[in-house]
């Protein structure tokens, strides 16, 4: 019953925040959405749990204060409440920061990765991709009021320190949480310049993202130690694991690289080279994690003598929902040259 109402509670946020041209319903959208998260957050009552939904709280209600207060000077100096028509340069500066911190960027990142660390894996995959969409598409709604150098500044941070502070994390949440502070910066770089692509960015991450988290739910692993241990239990997963761990890290010839190809490809349409240099040279970071994932998760054996006992294969079926994501984070670059079409 609480789940279901969560559910529903969460759709409909997202729903009005995203179908909204007013500011007041972008917000009440947001707030649904928030509330309907954090009783999903603190259900175990861990006190890691309240912790999490705590901060997640303070943080997105401070978040929303900011958006309100952004959309409420705009419309005393322009006398507009719509989303689109954000022409005052201080608004659209609040807003970055709300938008940035309601998605985790950086500098505003800090409390993601506490959050998802404190979640369970499902409310971990929630927190990742669906409570990040209301705010990309506010995003992608005023990217022509944005200021682009900030944006870009804050996009090229995000992608060092998502790789960077990925690198000594063993704990599988805290790494999937860089990951996407990582990818946000990927999605922000590019959304002055083509906002379809940043939402392309989005829904192929998401896709990914999905199939990690499902994937490491069925086999019940939280940390890299589990993780070396869990190939006995369902080696199929395990090994598409690897390979969708690999999609994430944007190598060819899986679905990751089509959103990376395509990011670096309209930089340099746009002249931005070194800015696409730089931002291709940080994604080595999270590739250096993301490869030690993919070896954890198909090692035959540990390397050293471990604490865990060895698990018995068990014929346990992999949900229908985790193979057709795992399938399609790996499988759909062969689409590419449907994309001038979309985009």
């Amino acid at each position: 019953q609480a789940k279901l109402i969560a559910t529903v509670s969460m759709l409909l946020g997202t729903t009005i925040t995203i179908s909204s041209n007013h500011w007041m319903m972008a917000w009440a959208g947001l707030e649904i959405n928030t509330l309907a998260i954090l009783p999903l957050i603190s259900k175990s009552h861990h006190p890691r749990a309240i912790e999490a939904s705590t901060k997640y709280f303070l943080i997105q209600a401070s978040a929303s204060t900011l958006l309100l207060f952004s959309s409420m000077s705009n419309a005393w100096f322009t006398g507009q409440w719509d989303i689109t028509q954000l022409t005052h340069q201080t608004s659209c500066m609040l807003l970055t920061i709300a938008i940035s911190m309601k998605l985790g960027l950086v500098p505003f990142h800090f409390w993601f990765p506490e959050v998802l660390q404190g979640s369970s894996l499902t409310t971990g995959l929630l927190l990742a991709t669906i409570m990040k969409f209301p705010p990309t598409i506010l995003f992608l709604l005023t990217s022509p009021s944005i200021n682009p150098t900030l944006l870009s500044t804050m996009a090229i941070a995000s992608a060092m320190l998502g790789g960077w502070m990925g690198l000594n994390q063993t704990q599988l949440r805290k790494i999937l949480a860089f990951s996407s502070i990582s990818h946000l910066g990927w999605m922000s770089i590019i959304i002055a310049y083509n906002p379809k692509l940043t939402l392309m960015t989005f829904y192929l991450y998401s896709l990914s993202t999905s199939a990690i988290f499902l994937a490491l739910n069925t086999i019940n692993t939280l940390k890299l130690s589990t993780m070396m241990t869990a190939w006995t239990k369902t080696p199929s997963l395990t090994a598409a694991l690897m390979l969708t761990l690999l999609s994430l890290a944007g190598l060819p010839p899986l679905t990751g690289f089509l959103p990376k190809w395509l990011i670096i490809q309209e930089l340099t349409k746009q002249e931005l080279t070194a800015m696409a240099t730089i931002i291709a040279l940080l994604s080595l970071l999270s590739l250096f994690f993301y490869l030690r994932l993919a070896y954890c998760a198909t090692i035959t054996l540990p390397p050293n003598s471990t604490n865990h006992m060895k698990q018995w294969q068990i014929n346990k079926l992999v949900p229908t929902l985790t193979t057709i994501l795992t399938t399609l984070s790996i499988m759909l670059l062969p689409m590419s040259p449907m994309i001038p079409t979309i985009l």
